[in-house]
Protein backbone atom coordinates (compact mmCIF):
# COMPACT_ATOMS: atom_id res chain seq x y z
CA UNK A 1 0.00 0.00 0.00
CA UNK A 2 1.23 3.40 -1.06
CA UNK A 3 1.92 6.33 1.72
CA UNK A 4 -0.78 8.10 -0.31
CA UNK A 5 -3.20 5.20 0.53
CA UNK A 6 -2.14 4.85 4.25
CA UNK A 7 -2.89 8.26 4.87
CA UNK A 8 -5.78 8.21 3.16
CA UNK A 9 -7.16 5.57 5.03
CA UNK A 10 -6.24 6.63 8.59
CA UNK A 11 -8.21 9.75 7.67
CA UNK A 12 -11.34 9.10 5.62
CA UNK A 13 -11.64 4.85 6.03
CA UNK A 14 -15.23 3.45 6.17
CA UNK A 15 -16.63 3.93 9.86
CA UNK A 16 -18.23 0.80 11.94
CA UNK A 17 -21.18 -1.02 10.34
CA UNK A 18 -21.84 1.89 7.85
CA UNK A 19 -21.39 4.73 10.17
CA UNK A 20 -20.21 8.12 8.94
CA UNK A 21 -16.23 8.91 9.33
CA UNK A 22 -15.60 11.17 6.50
CA UNK A 23 -17.24 14.24 5.16
CA UNK A 24 -16.93 16.45 2.00
CA UNK A 25 -18.01 20.01 2.21
CA UNK A 26 -18.21 20.95 -1.63
CA UNK A 27 -18.93 24.79 -2.59
CA UNK A 28 -18.62 26.42 -6.31
CA UNK A 29 -20.17 26.60 -9.19
CA UNK A 30 -18.76 29.23 -9.33
CA UNK A 31 -15.49 28.44 -7.52
CA UNK A 32 -14.67 30.69 -4.36
CA UNK A 33 -12.06 30.15 -2.31
CA UNK A 34 -12.77 33.26 0.33
CA UNK A 35 -16.20 31.86 0.46
CA UNK A 36 -14.26 28.05 2.00
CA UNK A 37 -11.78 29.62 3.23
CA UNK A 38 -14.07 31.38 5.59
CA UNK A 39 -15.68 28.39 6.55
CA UNK A 40 -11.68 26.58 6.74
CA UNK A 41 -10.83 29.51 9.46
CA UNK A 42 -14.19 29.17 11.31
CA UNK A 43 -14.14 26.12 12.21
CA UNK A 44 -10.87 25.90 13.75
CA UNK A 45 -11.24 29.18 15.56
CA UNK A 46 -14.60 29.38 16.39
CA UNK A 47 -15.51 25.50 16.61
CA UNK A 48 -11.68 24.53 18.08
CA UNK A 49 -11.86 21.12 15.40
CA UNK A 50 -8.76 20.12 13.49
CA UNK A 51 -8.05 21.66 10.19
CA UNK A 52 -9.72 19.89 7.55
CA UNK A 53 -8.36 18.96 4.48
CA UNK A 54 -8.63 21.02 1.22
CA UNK A 55 -9.50 19.44 -2.20
CA UNK A 56 -9.61 21.34 -5.48
CA UNK A 57 -12.32 18.70 -7.28
CA UNK A 58 -12.81 20.53 -10.53
CA UNK A 59 -16.40 21.18 -11.57
CA UNK A 60 -15.52 24.63 -10.41
CA UNK A 61 -15.34 23.79 -6.69
CA UNK A 62 -13.31 23.50 -3.74
CA UNK A 63 -13.93 20.99 -0.67
CA UNK A 64 -13.05 20.60 2.62
CA UNK A 65 -12.41 17.32 3.92
CA UNK A 66 -13.35 16.86 7.81
CA UNK A 67 -12.17 13.23 9.33
CA UNK A 68 -13.70 11.61 12.60
CA UNK A 69 -12.09 8.90 14.66
CA UNK A 70 -15.10 7.55 15.27
CA UNK A 71 -18.11 7.33 12.99
CA UNK A 72 -21.32 9.40 13.74
CA UNK A 73 -25.19 8.51 12.59
CA UNK A 74 -26.26 10.24 9.50
CA UNK A 75 -28.46 11.91 11.21
CA UNK A 76 -25.53 13.92 13.21
CA UNK A 77 -23.61 14.46 9.87
CA UNK A 78 -26.71 16.01 8.55
CA UNK A 79 -26.68 18.61 11.49
CA UNK A 80 -23.23 19.46 11.42
CA UNK A 81 -23.65 20.41 7.89
CA UNK A 82 -26.54 22.04 8.48
CA UNK A 83 -25.05 24.13 10.83
CA UNK A 84 -21.83 25.12 8.89
CA UNK A 85 -24.12 26.11 6.79
CA UNK A 86 -26.30 28.04 9.01
CA UNK A 87 -23.05 29.65 10.41
CA UNK A 88 -21.19 30.41 7.37
CA UNK A 89 -23.08 30.28 3.67
CA UNK A 90 -26.40 31.01 4.88
CA UNK A 91 -26.16 33.50 1.79
CA UNK A 92 -25.36 30.89 -0.54
CA UNK A 93 -27.55 29.14 -3.07
CA UNK A 94 -28.32 25.54 -2.35
CA UNK A 95 -27.31 24.17 -5.70
CA UNK A 96 -23.78 25.32 -4.62
CA UNK A 97 -23.58 23.45 -1.83
CA UNK A 98 -22.72 19.65 -1.31
CA UNK A 99 -22.13 17.31 1.10
CA UNK A 100 -20.81 13.81 0.23
CA UNK A 101 -20.65 11.09 3.26
CA UNK A 102 -18.57 8.94 0.36
CA UNK A 103 -15.28 10.48 -0.35
CA UNK A 104 -14.86 10.53 -4.05
CA UNK A 105 -11.36 9.24 -4.58
CA UNK A 106 -8.55 11.63 -4.84
CA UNK A 107 -6.58 12.23 -7.02
CA UNK A 108 -8.38 11.35 -9.91
CA UNK A 109 -9.06 12.44 -13.36
CA UNK A 110 -12.46 14.23 -13.54
CA UNK A 111 -12.68 15.13 -16.96
CA UNK A 112 -10.28 14.42 -19.50
CA UNK A 113 -7.18 16.82 -18.80
CA UNK A 114 -8.79 17.98 -15.19
CA UNK A 115 -7.41 16.35 -11.70
CA UNK A 116 -8.97 16.65 -8.23
CA UNK A 117 -6.13 17.10 -5.86
CA UNK A 118 -5.22 17.71 -2.27
CA UNK A 119 -3.69 21.69 -2.17
CA UNK A 120 -1.93 23.14 0.86
CA UNK A 121 -3.93 26.18 2.58
CA UNK A 122 -1.40 29.20 1.12
CA UNK A 123 -1.72 27.59 -2.45
CA UNK A 124 -5.58 27.48 -2.26
CA UNK A 125 -6.29 30.73 -3.61
CA UNK A 126 -3.85 30.31 -6.80
CA UNK A 127 -6.58 27.93 -8.65
CA UNK A 128 -9.43 29.91 -7.74
CA UNK A 129 -10.01 30.23 -11.98
CA UNK A 130 -9.59 26.27 -12.52
CA UNK A 131 -10.11 23.97 -9.69
CA UNK A 132 -8.09 21.49 -11.13
CA UNK A 133 -5.06 20.24 -11.71
CA UNK A 134 -3.56 19.43 -15.60
CA UNK A 135 -1.66 16.52 -14.80
CA UNK A 136 -1.99 14.03 -12.26
CA UNK A 137 -0.46 15.50 -8.45
CA UNK A 138 2.72 13.66 -7.27
CA UNK A 139 1.56 11.00 -5.00
CA UNK A 140 4.54 11.85 -2.46
CA UNK A 141 3.22 15.13 -2.59
CA UNK A 142 0.08 14.26 -2.07
CA UNK A 143 0.96 12.02 1.16
CA UNK A 144 3.10 14.84 3.17
CA UNK A 145 -0.18 16.96 2.83
CA UNK A 146 -2.30 14.20 4.81
CA UNK A 147 0.01 13.31 7.30
CA UNK A 148 -0.10 16.05 9.07
CA UNK A 149 -3.92 15.76 9.43
CA UNK A 150 -5.77 15.12 12.38
CA UNK A 151 -9.54 13.22 12.99
CA UNK A 152 -11.89 14.97 15.10
CA UNK A 153 -12.08 13.70 18.32
CA UNK A 154 -15.42 12.43 19.81
CA UNK A 155 -15.24 14.97 22.40
CA UNK A 156 -14.74 17.74 19.79
CA UNK A 157 -17.70 16.24 17.64
CA UNK A 158 -19.87 16.43 20.15
CA UNK A 159 -18.73 20.35 21.56
CA UNK A 160 -19.32 21.20 17.73
CA UNK A 161 -22.54 19.59 17.05
CA UNK A 162 -23.30 21.34 20.47
CA UNK A 163 -22.73 24.88 19.18
CA UNK A 164 -23.69 24.61 15.93
CA UNK A 165 -27.23 23.31 16.75
CA UNK A 166 -30.34 25.70 16.34
CA UNK A 167 -30.99 28.08 19.60
CA UNK A 168 -34.16 26.55 20.22
CA UNK A 169 -33.34 23.04 19.53
CA UNK A 170 -30.27 22.54 21.53
CA UNK A 171 -29.82 20.67 24.17
CA UNK A 172 -28.14 22.21 26.84
CA UNK A 173 -26.42 19.80 28.88
CA UNK A 174 -24.41 21.09 32.18
CA UNK A 175 -21.22 20.73 30.12
CA UNK A 176 -22.07 23.80 27.42
CA UNK A 177 -24.87 25.50 29.89
CA UNK A 178 -24.65 29.03 29.27
CA UNK A 179 -23.30 30.17 32.70
CA UNK A 180 -25.80 32.27 34.86
CA UNK A 181 -25.48 35.74 35.18
CA UNK A 182 -26.25 35.35 39.18
CA UNK A 183 -22.35 35.24 40.46
CA UNK A 184 -23.79 32.45 43.34
CA UNK A 185 -25.27 30.47 40.89
CA UNK A 186 -21.96 30.37 38.65
CA UNK A 187 -20.06 29.47 41.59
CA UNK A 188 -22.41 26.42 43.03
CA UNK A 189 -22.79 25.10 39.37
CA UNK A 190 -19.22 25.47 38.84
CA UNK A 191 -16.78 21.95 40.04
CA UNK A 192 -14.62 22.87 42.80
CA UNK A 193 -11.55 24.56 41.86
CA UNK A 194 -10.71 26.51 45.31
CA UNK A 195 -12.06 29.78 44.28
CA UNK A 196 -13.48 31.54 46.80
CA UNK A 197 -14.78 34.96 44.30
CA UNK A 198 -16.84 33.57 41.52
CA UNK A 199 -15.85 36.54 39.36
CA UNK A 200 -12.09 35.49 39.76
CA UNK A 201 -12.80 31.76 39.13
CA UNK A 202 -14.78 33.12 35.67
CA UNK A 203 -11.65 35.06 34.41
CA UNK A 204 -9.44 31.63 35.21
CA UNK A 205 -11.89 29.96 32.99
CA UNK A 206 -11.88 32.44 30.22
CA UNK A 207 -8.08 32.82 30.24
CA UNK A 208 -7.16 29.28 30.02
CA UNK A 209 -6.27 28.14 26.78
CA UNK A 210 -6.86 24.58 28.03
CA UNK A 211 -10.60 24.78 28.30
CA UNK A 212 -12.55 23.92 25.30
CA UNK A 213 -13.32 27.42 23.38
CA UNK A 214 -17.40 26.88 23.49
CA UNK A 215 -16.91 27.26 27.73
CA UNK A 216 -14.05 29.91 27.06
CA UNK A 217 -17.01 32.18 25.41
CA UNK A 218 -19.23 31.84 28.02
CA UNK A 219 -17.25 32.66 31.20
CA UNK A 220 -16.58 36.06 29.10
CA UNK A 221 -20.25 36.28 27.96
CA UNK A 222 -21.15 35.93 31.81
CA UNK A 223 -18.31 38.54 33.05
CA UNK A 224 -20.41 41.29 31.14
CA UNK A 225 -22.28 43.43 32.80
CA UNK A 226 -26.03 43.18 32.80
CA UNK A 227 -27.29 45.60 30.55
Amino acid sequence: MSRLATEFQRLYAAGPEGSVRALVLDVGRPSDWELLGAVWRGVQLDLSLPAPAIAIAGENSYQLWFSLQQGCSPDEARAFVDGLKARYLSGVAAPRVRCLTEPPVVPAEVKEGQWSAFVAPDLAPVFVEATWLDIPPGVEGQADLLKTLKSITPQAWRAAIELLAPVETQDLTPAFAPPSHDASAAAASAPATGFNDPRAFLLHVMNDATVPMALRIEAAKALLPNT
